[in-house]
């Protein structure tokens, strides 16, 4: 979601999203075969990139305090809709949520890099499987 958000604010052209397209397209193939191997190294490899996705928002967040970049920018409905943002939700608004996003999902791959295969998940509620 974080993808689609920021290519609607861009509206970038077709060679932009071909390149786009094709790097997930490569991307996806490596970690899929790599996961194949060893889901231990992807789930950390993944940690690891979301961390740093984290310190990115958090640059992102410094340069919007300091009004270097989306100065009194609206975030996009497609987010606000997505992320549950209130009316006249901004930049800073979507970059906070954005970051609480990469933050969990970097806690996520760290816990399943550090369980075993076949350890149940920590993250499931009990009876999870069950339709209410």
């Amino acid at each position: 979601m974080h993808l689609l958000t920021f290519m609607e604010m861009r509206n970038p052209g077709w060679f932009f999203r071909t390149a786009v397209i094709g790097a997930q397209g490569v991307m996806f193939n490596m970690l899929f075969v790599a996961y194949l191997v060893s889901p231990k190294f992807v789930h950390s490899l993944v940690g690891y990139l979301e961390e740093e996705a984290v310190k990115t928002y958090t640059h992102a967040l410094k340069d919007i305090d300091e009004r270097k970049i989306w100065n009194d920018r609206l975030a996009p409905p497609i987010a606000q809709t997505y992320w549950r943002l209130p009316e006249g939700a901004t930049m800073r608004d979507l970059i906070l949520a954005v970051r609480a996003d990469e933050a969990c999902h970097s806690h996520v791959n760290h816990t399943f890099a550090g369980i075993k295969q076949d350890a149940p998940n920590p993250f499931a509620a009990e009876d999870s499987h069950q339709v209410p």
